[in-house]
């Protein structure tokens, strides 16, 4: 697949020692950790070639310009979307789904409309959309899902009716890794002429994705999750709605014309990209794409695969775990419960020992309540962390169970 030692070393945090020893970096599902490519890609653009984009004739102005264009080409290509103009760049996924509950929701939901959510939603993926219901006086519907932590299609036919305006449903599960069968309920929603939106947060660096694949009418995901920088998302969305849909935020670079009469707005992209955006963050983006390129997807999914599988048998074979979703169907992430033991003390038990991992409910209250529990203790890995990572990761969970007995 690739040499892992030497994927480690384009990682400059993963070598640093926090109390004994190197950091065990098992919270990737929170942000992932940055290759030196883009730390050295950003600084560069900040030290020699800083100036505002498509504002100036003058050569820094050009320079950044055209390295932000092209960084909006590397995600075209990177998601295979048909134009480089429906890759709108926002701040995050967060962003980008306000910006389509807003917009959206001002075209296309009316009072007594429905939008279409499942339980296993990001708390990003639940309140922007709650936000246009009580704006709208429409009805927020969920989705609902199985004990193993998967979505009961059983029940989309109650769920979804003929006041369905859209459909607005995450790739892969933050808390849970259960990835959804998200081209079944594309199709599904399309031969009702239901558009769909994909939170692709925790999906886009865990899976192929190809969006004109897929037929999605939205995409969208943060850099910070795909090794790239934070405050950089982007939002993917067919040409025929972006058309449609009015922009969600007024000012320099969206517009066309500008009277105190009446204001024209911009061609695609820039309709929905008001004011200076963050263009070092774009071009920081691009380039953690394009190490990932350098280093196969294939090869990239295969090892998460492994290594997953690895640590699941692993972390099983620990007394008193109880894993929290179970669908055979997942990424490379796992929430469990040590025993009767709080998840607090036990992520700050672990980090003690030198490993990183998510406590608490992770912004997916809900699905918390679902499985009666406050919250879970979630190891999320990626292509960079190792088999000797896992092995010191189980029995510091045997330590954490010791102490607590």
């Amino acid at each position: 697949m690739f040499d892992i030692n030497k994927v480690r070393k384009d990682f400059p945090i993963l070598h640093q020692t926090l109390y004994k020893r190197p950091v065990v970096y098992f919270d990737n599902a929170a942000t992932t950790q940055k290759p030196q490519v883009v730390i050295d890609t950003m600084v560069e653009f900040l030290t020699k070639h800083n100036s505002n984009i498509h504002r100036g004739v003058h050569y820094l102005s050009e320079k950044m310009t055209e390295a932000y264009e092209s960084a909006r080409n590397t995600v075209k290509q990177f998601i295979n979307a048909k134009h480089a103009y429906e890759i709108i760049f926002t701040s995050g996924t967060t962003d980008s789904i306000n910006l389509l509950a807003f917009s959206f929701g001002e075209a296309f939901v009316s009072e007594g409309d429905e939008i279409v959510v499942s339980y296993m939603e990001h708390h990003s993926n639940i309140v922007p959309w709650q936000m246009l219901c009580e704006r709208k006086n429409a009805r927020l519907k969920v989705l609902p899902i199985t004990y193993t932590g998967e979505l009961d299609l059983s029940a989309i036919n109650y769920v979804v009716t003929e006041r369905t305006k859209l459909i607005a449903i995450t790739h892969v599960s933050n808390s849970m890794g259960t990835i959804n069968p998200i081209k079944e309920i594309i199709r599904y929603a399309h031969n009702r002429n239901i558009p769909v939106m994909i939170d692709g947060a925790q999906g886009i660096q865990h899976q192929h994705v190809d969006v004109q694949e897929l037929d999605c009418d939205f995409y969208v995901f943060s850099g910070h999750k795909i090794y790239g920088p934070t405050g950089i998302g982007v939002l993917y969305g067919k040409e025929e709605w972006l058309e449609k849909i009015p922009p969600y935020k007024g000012g320099g670079d969206m517009i066309k014309t500008v009277t105190f009469e009446k204001t024209t707005y911009n061609n695609l992209p820039f309709k929905f990209e008001a004011g200076t955006t963050n263009f070092i963050g774009a071009i920081g983006l691009a380039a953690a794409l394009k190490y990932l390129c350098g280093l196969g997807k294939d090869n990239i999914l295969h090892y998460e695969h492994y290594l997953y599988n690895y640590a699941l048998k692993k972390i099983q074979s620990v007394e008193g775990i109880r894993i929290i979703g179970t669908s055979d169907n997942k990424t490379s992430i796992i929430s469990f419960l040590l025993d009767k033991i709080h998840p607090f003390d036990t992520g700050m038990m672990l980090d003690k020992m030198d490993i990183a991992v998510r406590t608490g409910n992770h912004c997916t209250q809900p699905l918390m309540k679902y499985f009666g529990i406050d919250g879970t203790v979630r190891a999320s890995l990626t292509f960079y962390n190792t088999e000797e990572e896992v092995d010191y990761f189980v029995e510091s969970l045997i330590k954490v169970k010791e102490l607590f007995s």
